[in-house]
């Protein structure tokens, strides 16, 4: 009998001993506590430590994103006399919001700020993020609320979350925040549909007119940036044939230089040479004609000529 009992005490104390082995698993931080207080944080592997009593070992799964509900809860608040996320907006209307928040445990040493302060994570944020809710709502009216709080919120509301627990060494980190409800309250919602339709509608008239505007700018814009290229390289050809003419001139004049130098009667011989072919371009044309056959013994007389006659176009 005393072999058994002796057996049952054995295998006792090696079953309390072997509450002090605990398994870390992988994406998991651990922190023991021995008596209260923290002595270490195993990574992922088998930890062996005190037994139950001595030591405490909290597993934290750190890549878990949790996600925390703050504000109007519809099946809750049917009966109370101010709905839980019911706020006032800057206009003095009522809408009621619903808000996401996800949250995940910190890097580093943060994980000990999260086992040691597990019970006030979720009141904490909870409050920081009425605060900011509060804040944002009264600082819009009611159609900026209702129209643009689902996409406005998101990144605003994450961002305020955080900065204002950031002094409270919760050991978490937001990592997003996103519109569960948000919407007036029943009686007056009918009402307000109605309103945001026809600043849907208004809107979607305004974005066709601005498109619109954009593509008859885009085509002003086109036909002038035509015109522009056109009267850039037709002044460019002007410009080409100037100088063209210029150089020809140039070239001319050098060549009129040098042949002046061996004959000073070159400007002579070139004038009667241009005039001999203006003369014999304007003969052919009829505006011309010789006159030396005509001459008589008391010189020119003119009635003996006609008028030329036109030439058949």
């Amino acid at each position: 009998m005393r072999r058994v009992l002796a057996i049952l005490a054995l295998l006792v104390l090696v079953a309390y001993l072997a509450t002090g082995i605990a398994q870390v698993r992988p994406g998991e931080r651990a922190v023991v506590r021995r008596f209260g207080r923290v002595v270490a944080q195993p990574s992922p592997g088998l930890w062996v430590g005190l037994p139950w009593g001595m030591d405490r070992v909290d597993r934290v799964p750190v890549n878990f994103v949790r996600r925390l509900n703050v504000g109007f809860q519809p099946e809750a608040d049917d009966f109370a006399a101010v709905p839980t996320g019911q706020m006032l907006t800057g206009d003095q209307n009522v809408v009621n919001v619903q808000v996401a928040i996800d949250y995940s445990v910190a890097d580093g040493d943060e994980v000990v700020n999260f086992v040691v302060n597990r019970d006030r994570i979720e009141p904490a944020v909870t409050r920081a993020t009425e605060s900011a809710l509060h804040e944002w709502v009264a600082a819009h009216t009611v159609d900026e609320v209702l129209l643009t709080g689902k996409i406005a919120l998101r990144g605003w509301l994450a961002r305020q979350v955080q900065e204002r627990i950031a002094d409270y060494g919760l050991g978490v980190r937001v990592q997003a925040a996103s519109v569960v409800y948000l919407a007036a309250p029943e009686d007056v919602r009918p009402d307000f549909e109605m309103v945001m339709i026809a600043q849907s509608r208004i809107s979607t008239q305004m974005n066709e007119a601005r498109q619109h505007a954009e593509q008859l700018q885009k085509a002003a814009e086109g036909e002038a940036s035509a015109k522009r290229q056109s009267a850039e390289a037709y002044a460019e050809g002007r410009r080409r044939a100037a100088i063209a003419e210029a150089d020809a001139f140039t070239g001319r004049l050098e060549q009129y230089r040098r042949l002046q130098a061996e004959n000073a009667d070159v400007l002579g011989a070139i004038w009667w040479s241009e005039m001999g072919r203006l003369l014999a371009s304007m003969k052919n044309n009829g505006q011309v004609d010789i006159l030396d056959d005509r001459l008589g013994a008391d010189g020119l007389d003119i009635t003996q000529f006609a008028r030329p006659k036109k030439k058949k176009e």
